[in-house]
C-alpha cells in the first residue's frame, strides 16, 4: 500500500510531467492533437520526397513490369537507327502520307465525360477552391472526402460505344487518321495497360476502348494515331492536398499519382513551363517513359500525340530515349512514327510542331499541324456546349494546308460512347464538302505564297477567336502536279473576282470551278492587276445550304 505522502508525491509529478507536456504542444489541447487525422485529410505540408514515397509505395506491385519495359526501351534504342540523342533525333523525315492526309480526327473521351460540366479539366477544377467545377461538384455529388474523382469509374459505362460507327463516321468526314487520348491527365487508361489496375479493362466499361478502336479505324483504311498526357499527372491532382479530399487518401495515391504540389512563378500560366518548378522524381519519369513505351508496343500507333508538360526541362534527358525506341521500332516494323510536340519541347527537326487552337501566318519549311476542337468551350463532352460551323473549319482547314500543315479536328463523346449529333452533323458536312473539292486538299503541297486577301490571321497558339471572318476576297493556295487551287473563302455578290496573284507570266491556260454536279468552266481574262473570273452559276444555287468555300482549278501552260 502506497502510504499518503507517497501519493502525494506523485501525484505532484504527474501534474508537473502533463504541464510539460502541454507546454511542449501547439496551442491545441493534447487530447485533440493525439486523436488520428482522416484518411482524407489535407497533406500539403509532406515534402515532394514524401509524396513521392507515398505514390511508389502504392504501385510497388508494377514494378518488375516497368523494369522490364525499360530494359526493352534500352534494347531498342541500341539497335537504331537513331540514337537517344537530339542530334540524331533531328535528321527525322515526316512520313509522306501525313504530308498527304491533312485531315485527322481528335477524341477526347474518359472520365470526365461522366460529369460533362466545365471541360476535361473537370478532374483537377473539382478540388479546386474558387472555380465552378469546385461548387458544382459538391452541390451535385458531394463533398469531395465523400465523393471524388475516382467514384465517377463505375459510372463511365460506355454502353453505347461503337468503334466501327465512329470509325464510318470518321470516314465519312474524310479524315486521313484518327487520335484518341489513351490517358489524360486524369491517369486513367482507356487501354490494356498492365503497369497500372486503373484502367478501363479493369474498370468501368471492363473493354480496351482503344483496341476496339484501333481495329475499327485501321479496318476503314485509316491511320491510327495515340495520344498520351501523362506527364502532367505529375501535379494534376495537387488541389486536392490542400483541401479535405480522396486524394489525400493513400490508398488511391497509385491512381492520383504523385500529386506534386505545384511551384510556379508569379505572372506565369499553364504553358510557361520555364517558369514551371514542380517537382519531377527520376522515378516519375521512369513511369512515364514506360506507359509511353508501351502503347507502342501494344497499338503500334503511326503517330502519337504529347501535350505540352514534356516541354518541361525535366524530360530533356528522357524524351530521347522515348523518341528512339519509337522510331526505331516502327521502322523495324515497316510502319510509320509521327510524334506531335508543343513549341519548347523538340529541337527543330525533331518531331512535328503542334499549334493548339491557333495558327501560323505564313508558309512553314516543315510540315506543321494545327489541333482544335469542333466545340467552343471544352475538348471533352459537356452538356449545353455548342459548335464551330462547318464553314469556319473548312476555311481553317484551307488555311492550314495553304501553309503546309494539317488540321487535328476534335470532338468529345458521351460518357456512353454516343457522339453528340450537332458534332456528326459538322463532320458529315465537312465531308460532303471534302468530296467535291478534295483535290485541292488532299496529296497538295504550298504554291508561292500560301493565299491572298484583306483578312489577317491572328497567329500563335490558343489565338483562334481571333481571326475574324474571311470575306470572298481572301484566297487560300494549293498545288499538286503542276495545277493550282485557288480556294475562294467566301462567294463574291457581284458574280466577278479578282485573283491579284496570278499575273500575266503566269500563262493560266483554264480555270474550272468545282462543283457537285462536276466542274464549270471559267470565263478569264487577264489583266494588269490580276486575273479576272466572270462566274458561272453558283454551285449550291438551288441546293440545301451555301457552300463553305469555292475551288479553282487552275490549269498553266
Amino acid at each position: 500500500m502506497t502510504r499518503p505522502s507517497s501519493r502525494r508525491l506523485i501525484h505532484t509529478r504527474i501534474r508537473a510531467g502533463l504541464l510539460a507536456a502541454a507546454l511542449a504542444l501547439p496551442p491545441v489541447t493534447a487530447a485533440l492533437a493525439a486523436a488520428p487525422q482522416p484518411a482524407t485529410a489535407p497533406t500539403a505540408s509532406l515534402s515532394p520526397a514524401q509524396i513521392d514515397a507515398q505514390w511508389e509505395k502504392r504501385g510497388a506491385k508494377h514494378v518488375s513490369d516497368i523494369a522490364a519495359e525499360l530494359k526493352q526501351v534500352d534494347e531498342g534504342d541500341a539497335q537504331g537507327p537513331f540514337r537517344p540523342d537530339w542530334a540524331s533525333l533531328k535528321a527525322y523525315q515526316v512520313p509522306q502520307w501525313y504530308a498527304d492526309a491533312k485531315f485527322g480526327i481528335f477524341i477526347h473521351w474518359g472520365l470526365y465525360s461522366v460529369p460533362a460540366f466545365g471541360s476535361e479539366w473537370y478532374s483537377r477544377l473539382m478540388y479546386t477552391k474558387g472555380t465552378k467545377e469546385y461548387e458544382h461538384h459538391i452541390k451535385t455529388f458531394g463533398p469531395q472526402d465523400k465523393f471524388g474523382y475516382k467514384d465517377f469509374i463505375p459510372l463511365f459505362k460506355a454502353e453505347k460505344y461503337d468503334p466501327r460507327a465512329w470509325a464510318s463516321l470518321f470516314r465519312a468526314a474524310g479524315a486521313q487518321y484518327v487520335v484518341p487520348v489513351a490517358e489524360h491527365h486524369d491517369g486513367f487508361a482507356l487501354y490494356d495497360t498492365k503497369l497500372s489496375d486503373w484502367s478501363s479493362v479493369r474498370m468501368g466499361p471492363k473493354r480496351d476502348l482503344i483496341g476496339e478502336l484501333a481495329r475499327a479505324v485501321r479496318a476503314q483504311g485509316l491511320h491510327l494515331g495515340l495520344s498520351s498526357h501523362r506527364a502532367e499527372h505529375d501535379w494534376f491532382f495537387d488541389e486536392g492536398r490542400k483541401i479535405p479530399s480522396d486524394v489525400n487518401d493513400p490508398r488511391y495515391a497509385d491512381f492520383y499519382g504523385p500529386a506534386q504540389l505545384r511551384v510556379k512563378e508569379k505572372g506565369t500560366d499553364d504553358a510557361d513551363v520555364f517558369g514551371d518548378f514542380t517537382p519531377v522524381s527520376q522515378a516519375w519519369l521512369s513511369n512515364w517513359l514506360a506507359r509511353s513505351a508501351e502503347l507502342v508496343d501494344l497499338y503500334h500507333p503511326d503517330l502519337i500525340y504529347f501535350d505540352w508538360w514534356i516541354s518541361h526541362p525535366a524530360f530533356r534527358s528522357t524524351l530521347p530515349k522515348f523518341l528512339a525506341y519509337y522510331y526505331n521500332a516502327q521502322a523495324k516494323l515497316g510502319g510509320s512514327a509521327i510524334v506531335n510536340y508543343k513549341i519548347g519541347a523538340f529541337p527543330e527537326g525533331a518531331g512535328v510542331l503542334d499549334i493548339e487552337r491557333g495558327q501560323l501566318p505564313g508558309i512553314q519549311p516543315r510540315v506543321w499541324q494545327t489541333c482544335t476542337s469542333i466545340s467552343n468551350d471544352s475538348w471533352g463532352y459537356v452538356e449545353n456546349d455548342t459548335y464551330k460551323s462547318p464553314q469556319a473549319l473548312i476555311h481553317l482547314l484551307a488555311d492550314v494546308v495553304s501553309k503546309n500543315g494539317n488540321l487535328l479536328l476534335n470532338i468529345g463523346p458521351r460518357a456512353d460512347g454516343s457522339i453528340p449529333q450537332g458534332a456528326q452533323d459538322t463532320l458529315m458536312a465537312m465531308g460532303a464538302w471534302l468530296k467535291v473539292n478534295g483535290e485541292a486538299i488532299y496529296g497538295t503541297r504550298p504554291w508561292r505564297q500560301f493565299g491572298e486577301g484583306p483578312t489577317e490571321v491572328a497567329s500563335g497558339s490558343f489565338q483562334e477567336t481571333k481571326t475574324k471572318p474571311y470575306t470572298a476576297q481572301d484566297f487560300r493556295f494549293t498545288t499538286k502536279g503542276g495545277t493550282l487551287y485557288a480556294i475562294e473563302l467566301g462567294w463574291p455578290a457581284e458574280g466577278e473576282v479578282v485573283i491579284h496573284s496570278l499575273k500575266a507570266e503566269d500563262a493560266v491556260k483554264a480555270v474550272t470551278l468545282l462543283g457537285a454536279q462536276g466542274g464549270t468552266p471559267v470565263n478569264v481574262r487577264q489583266e494588269a492587276d490580276g486575273l479576272h473570273l466572270t462566274l458561272p452559276k453558283r454551285p449550291d444555287e438551288g441546293g440545301e445550304g451555301a457552300v463553305a468555300a469555292y475551288v479553282y482549278r487552275i490549269e498553266m501552260h
